[in-house]
């Protein structure tokens, strides 16, 4: 039983390889459709280009779309002004890099826009192609910076939440099958996992108590029969499956697609190099847990300890 970090690299590859390499996502506004025709030609190679031709209109693609990397934004605009249009995205995506392009000289709403750090960089019209292409890789680039610090003081707060949910768990709980669904609940809820089972495990192999989380009617799957599970059990290593079409269920886990499966994670609480339970995490939607990996893994340690605990005092 070796927890091995080659093992826990090549999941970490596994999980990183999800959406490689998706293009970002950008959004280009602008009420002349020659120009915005333009920009969609410039950019479609690198990004993945949405195309609005008002402030509003723009809004509504990413009420649809979500996050996107870059906006490039006309700044006039009849209704509303690019500033006035960028300014309403700050709040729900603080991390979007904002680019104008302006041919006129609106000196004073630019120069607020920009202090107050709703626009990036401001380019005049007509622009130089290179030139803005500079200024979006480097806009690119910045947002990839501001996601990372993002998702690290996001998976802080997580891990210290989590920790002090195992804990107070741990404390209200006298008894091992007691704990398990809070345990799996906590840790489903806090990875968004579709579905999640904590199951016991006593001498090597899976006993009757587990817990289950669901975020809706549909239960998780069982790891009974589960050869994930089993791979799991016997080297206490993380074990990951993929949906893909080069990557099918292996041999006996055919409930993986018939539950609509996307990823798959199997992960052994252990105390002492011995296992006593298994958390397995499931998602229908493919999802790049490369970020919160090692947050999982603390947390299955975690609850080797807690569970060794509890078994103590009962």
């Amino acid at each position: 039983m070796s927890n091995s970090l080659l093992d826990f690299d090549s999941v970490t590859q596994q999980l990183k390889n999800i959406d490689r390499r998706k293009k970002p996502k950008m959004l280009v506004v602008d009420d002349e459709p020659d120009n915005l025709d333009l920009l969609y030609r410039t950019f479609r190679r690198d990004f993945r280009v949405y195309k609005a031709d008002s402030g509003m209109q723009a809004l509504e693609v990413l009420s649809e779309e979500g996050e996107v990397a870059v906006i490039i934004s006309d700044q006039r605009m009849p209704e509303m002004k690019g500033t006035e249009f960028l300014s309403q995205t700050v709040p729900q995506f603080p991390d979007t890099v904002r680019i104008i392009l302006t041919g006129f000289t609106d000196v004073e709403d630019l120069v607020e826009a920009i202090n107050s750090g709703q626009v990036y960089k401001y380019i005049t019209k007509p622009w130089d192609p290179n030139e803005l292409k500079a200024v979006v890789d480097r806009a690119a680039e910045t947002y990839d910076l501001l996601k990372q610090r993002t998702e690290e003081l996001n998976l802080a707060q997580q891990q210290i939440q989590l920790s002090a949910t195992i804990v107070q768990i741990t404390q209200d709980c006298q008894k091992i099958e007691s704990a398990l669904e809070p345990f799996a609940t906590a840790i489903g809820q806090c990875f968004s996992g579709d579905g999640c089972v904590l199951q016991a495990v006593k001498d090597g192999a899976l006993v009757g108590e587990l817990g289950r989380y669901s975020s809706s009617e549909t239960l998780p799957i069982a790891l009974e029969s589960d050869p994930f599970v089993k791979d799991a059990i016997a080297s206490g290593e993380i074990r990951a499956w993929t949906n893909s079409a080069s990557n099918p269920p292996p041999e006996g886990a055919e409930a993986y697609q018939s539950s609509g499966l996307q990823l798959h994670l199997v992960v052994p609480a252990i105390y002492q190099k011995e296992v006593l339970a298994v958390l397995s995490l499931q998602w229908q939607k493919s999802t790049n847990l490369e970020q919160e990996l090692k947050l999982i893994h603390l947390s299955a340690q975690h609850l080797g300890v807690a569970l060794k605990l509890i078994a103590t005092n009962a």
